[in-house]
């Protein structure tokens, strides 16, 4: 290996994600992706428990963000607004990463292994919601309900803004997603 260089963890990172999209992901081994980066396996395992983590390791701050700005929003305002407030905030935080969340997305889409640790993701992320909701005082089944509204809203935005360009704010659509929710819940 050539000296030392920094960033391992990002270098690992864009070496799994390259190799992902030339082999696929089933194809792709973790010894692959350390030598792409110029690094050692034993590196890739410092900063990954397997090649899947590459494209999950975001998950726990990520929920961590989520229940902490939820947590954060003023007691007086609806659970709704509490959650339109978080996902402001989300897009924010996604902004510089739509090219990563693309090529993340298209690689989770190709294989079902990957889909179902999503969808699972997603399920924590609503269940921490709740849970934040319902130490806000918000009661069942609202502070559930709302909880998966918000996370339905992000998986929507979030589709949307990696279908395309980047050039859309993903802030923005979670907003535009959550007026439509609101319409159709109104019966408009």
């Amino acid at each position: 290996m050539s000296r030392w260089e920094p960033d391992a963890r990002g270098r690992l990172e864009r070496a799994a994600m390259e190799l992902y999209r030339e082999r696929g992901f089933d194809q792709t081994t973790a010894a692959e992706i350390a030598k792409r980066a110029g690094l050692t396996e034993r590196t890739f395992f410092r900063h990954y428990a397997d090649k899947r983590e590459v494209l999950f390791a975001g998950a726990g701050p990520l929920q961590e963000f989520f229940v902490d700005t939820l947590a954060g929003t003023p007691d007086t305002a609806a659970p709704i607004d509490a959650i339109a407030a978080v996902l402001d905030a989300v897009g924010e935080l996604f902004a510089e990463r739509h090219e990563f969340a693309r090529q993340r997305q298209v690689v989770i889409a190709a294989n079902a292994e990957l889909r179902e640790r999503e969808l699972i993701k997603l399920a924590s992320l609503s269940a921490a919601l709740a849970d934040t909701l319902r130490r806000r005082g918000v009661s069942e089944p609202a502070a559930s309900l709302t909880a998966e509204a918000g996370i339905a809203v992000f998986k929507i935005a979030f589709g949307r803004w990696t279908d395309g360009t980047g050039k859309q704010d993903l802030a923005q659509l979670m907003r535009e997603s959550l007026a439509e929710l609101k319409a159709v819940a109104a019966g408009s």
